[in-house]
């Protein structure tokens, strides 16, 4: 018989993340500042990211093989052999999450301000490293901070409801674990994971309106806007030539004229940086291949905001069931069951009926997040509060801006499970498990067969039937995290619809869209040559 461990087929393969990692890294990264450890930690950074996303779908799986079809338990998965099933799945996730801690708190911080002293001080090594070291050792308090409430924070579920579901929620908690170290730990991680719900809501709800829209509308035309950068050009000059012509007797200029000049030559040199890009990118091969799939764009961009418009209303519906039917905001809005279903709650148990569909779906959704966290933070930018920080361009971005990247989508990955979970809860609890009941037959009044029918697990199934899932108990292990993610969700809805309707209005992104920009601090003229030849 097959043992679990197949299931770590469903895992992708580390060397492909690590290409991805590779080659996503230096896609974006500034090839004049370009250093190997910033390097190293972005791609492995990332790569703990892509990886940490693979462990719900391995967990739902590994849960969802220990039964059959039928609701009964195979062969081998005894007792013993499903606690340490459970087990490995946990240690897994607090192994990648205490990864996830080493990079937050220390590594991609020393790295960050390593390179910051750098910049300022060409000095000596040694000086740059304690500098950064000094700067690093207040993300490390933070962290220990965080670890101490976590391991003394009371995790008593407050209850008004003395049901036995409740019950039922306390007793799970009891088997996930109650030493001091993994609870620390789990309060550190749902501390990150609301760090990360701000991050969802600010780069991946507007990426999931934005980067439809942009593949639908595509850019304009490089050839006309050549054209109108010429025009623009051609405007500039006669405007300085008609100022400069003023002093042509020997009589100066006024200030105001002369800043006036200094504007106008700026704004000149801008426009013909301008027009070199746009005439590079006019003659490489990668434009004409964009225009070639055009229409293969603009399939996808319509499946993508189709499915951006069935998450957002499966959120919906799972959030309003929640302030329905849960019992409110001092129990972080914990249900057990879905008494309003929606599109995708649906759809996955249609596809348990077809292995493997329902786990390519969920680990569908999860790149799907991540790929729309990717493209949110590229349109934006990295910002603190109203302060545009950097930006992310192809060949030009800076390793610092790298390294921010990298720990936004760290901290994204981490709220996306209780995405999912929001989206099929259901599912995310118990998979494709199945219980027996037993049914009674009866003739004229008189119990006669006694049969036993197959039900999807739900919270009504006995304790010792059904498996839930270490995600679901790691989401919900503090209740008051649990009610953060629950106003989360409906602010990640409204920014969703608020960028649903702006990207609707705006026009056609240019082709050299946020490669050349007047208050460009980090530019390089060459380097956009370098990347499309």
């Amino acid at each position: 018989t097959a043992e679990p461990g197949a299931a770590g087929a469903g895992m992708p393969r580390l060397p492909a993340i690590l290409i991805f990692c590779w080659v996503y890294v230096r896609k974006y990264q500034s090839r004049r500042e370009s250093e190997v450890i910033s390097t190293i930690t972005a791609i492995f950074a990332l790569a703990v990211a892509l990886i940490s996303s693979a462990l719900l779908p391995v967990d739902i799986f590994l849960v969802s093989y220990m039964k059959n079809q039928n609701g009964t338990f195979k062969d081998w998965a005894d007792a013993n052999v499903s606690r340490q099933i459970e087990d490995t799945v946990l240690y897994g996730y607090y192994t990648l999450y205490s990864i996830i801690l080493f990079c937050v708190f220390l590594w991609i911080p020393f790295v960050y301000f390593y390179y910051e002293e750098k910049e300022e001080d060409d000095g000596n090594t040694c000086s740059q490293v304690k500098t950064a070291f000094k700067y690093t050792l207040g993300f490390i308090t933070i962290c220990a901070v965080l670890l101490l409430i976590g391991a003394f924070v009371p995790l008593d579920i407050p209850n008004k409801k003395n049901s036995t579901e409740w019950e039922k929620v306390k007793l799970l908690f009891e088997e996930f674990g109650s030493s001091h170290g993994l609870t620390a730990l789990s309060f550190s991680i749902s501390s990150l994971t609301v760090i990360g719900m701000l991050a969802a809501i600010t780069y991946t709800a507007y990426g999931m309106s934005a980067l439809p829209l942009n593949l639908i509308k595509g850019t304009t035309s490089a050839a006309y806007e050549r054209l109108e950068n010429t025009e623009d050009i051609e405007e500039v000059e006669q405007h300085l030539l008609r100022i400069k012509s003023k002093c042509r007797d020997g009589r100066p200029l006024s200030s105001r004229d002369r800043r006036t000049v200094q504007q106008l030559e700026e704004r000149l040199r801008t426009l013909r940086r301008r027009e070199r890009h746009l005439e590079s990118i006019e003659k490489s091969w990668w434009t004409k291949f964009c225009e070639a799939i055009r229409p293969l764009k603009i399939v996808w961009g319509v499946f993508f905001i189709i499915v951006a418009l069935l998450f957002t209303v499966s959120l919906f519906l799972s959030n309003l069931d929640k302030a329905l039917h849960s019992a409110g905001f001092d129990s972080g809005f914990i249900i057990l069951g879905t008494n309003l279903t929606n599109p995708l709650n649906m759809l996955l148990p249609v596809l348990q009926t077809v292995f493997p569909l329902d786990y390519i779906l969920i680990t569908t959704i999860v790149m799907y997040f991540i790929f729309t966290s990717m493209a949110g933070i590229r349109n934006m930018g990295i910002w603190f509060f109203w302060i545009r920080l950097y930006k992310i361009r192809r060949g030009k971005t800076r390793p610092q801006a790298l390294l921010f990247l990298c720990m936004i989508l760290l901290l994204i990955v981490l709220h996306t499970s209780y995405m999912i979970y929001s989206l099929a809860p259901q599912y995310v609890m118990y998979g494709s498990q199945k219980y027996l009941v037993q049914s009674n037959k009866t003739i004229d009044g008189q119990p006669r067969n006694v049969t036993f029918v197959s039900k999807d697990c739900d919270a009504d199934a006995p304790e010792d039937q059904c498996i839930v899932t270490r995600t679901y108990l790691f989401l919900h292990k503090f209740w008051f995290f649990s009610a953060a993610y629950y106003f989360g969700n409906w602010a990640f809805i409204a920014v969703f619809l608020i960028g649903l309707i702006v990207s609707c209005c705006k026009g056609k992104k240019s082709v050299i869209e946020g490669e050349v920009d007047e208050d460009d601090s980090d530019m390089s003229d060459d380097e956009l040559s370098v990347y499309y030849h």
